[in-house]
């Protein structure tokens, strides 16, 4: 073989080489892309850096291959959706500590699954590889708990404000809860979307002082009031 053919020959096999590495490495991006979905995007604007970023997502994977998961039974599952809807009712009256019931509830439920409940950046590195899709409502809803915990909100301001976003945090929870459950916690004749909305403590003045107003209303004598006489008839 001439050294002309054996060159043609050594870059061809390059070139089979090279097409071949490019094939795995789109089929790995692809197969990461589906798994992840928008976590796939988040991981790379936050390393900057498409290689490291799949690195770490395959490590991800590897390590979810590891646990043990387990489905829950219908039992079990019944009594997770039975709490869900007490902590809804909860919050109409004390919506903080319903939302604080509602992460411990979440964190349970993940360990039931057989997840680690340890470490809050692995709990959702862990849940990115089959709960992607509900992952940013969870990083909300706990980071709307931290902050009603310290008893701030993004406003500086702890009465409405705060309160509106105590109910996005429990609709935010409500995400993650329904994709761990495998339903919706909240029976369908009930809304699916919605929080009630707490009760406010100018409802519970004006209702005390109606009750008040009318427990103070004279009762209605029995029997027939006697008639007044007749000025005329002096």
């Amino acid at each position: 073989m001439s050294p002309t053919a054996t060159i043609v020959l050594i870059v061809a096999v390059l070139l089979v080489l090279a097409a071949i590495v490019l094939g795995v490495r789109a089929a790995r991006r692809r197969r990461l892309q589906q798994t992840f979905g928008p976590e796939y995007d988040r991981v790379v604007a936050d390393t900057g850096n498409r290689t490291e970023a799949e690195r770490e997502l395959t490590e991800r994977t590897k390590r979810h291959a590891k646990l043990e998961l387990k489905p829950l039974s219908a039992e079990h599952r019944a009594t997770y959706a039975a709490a869900w809807e007490e902590v809804q009712i909860r919050f109409v009256d004390s919506p903080k500590e319903a939302v604080e019931t509602a992460d411990e509830l979440v964190t349970s439920l993940i360990g039931e699954r057989g997840y680690p409940t340890g470490d809050y950046d692995e709990r959702v590195a862990d849940l990115s590889v089959e709960h992607a899709t509900t992952l940013e409502h969870y990083r909300a809803a706990h980071e709307i708990s931290q902050r009603s915990k310290n008893n701030t909100s993004e406003s500086g301001e702890n009465d409405e404000t705060g309160t509106e976003d105590l109910r996005q945090a429990l609709v935010h929870y409500r995400a993650l809860f329904a994709d761990l459950l495998g339903e919706d916690p909240v029976s369908s004749a009930g809304s699916t979307a919605s929080v009630p909305a707490p009760r406010t403590a100018t409802e519970d003045v004006t209702t005390t002082a109606e009750d008040r107003s009318v427990s103070e209303q004279p009762a209605p004598e029995s029997g027939v009031a006697p008639s007044r006489p007749d000025a005329t008839s002096r």
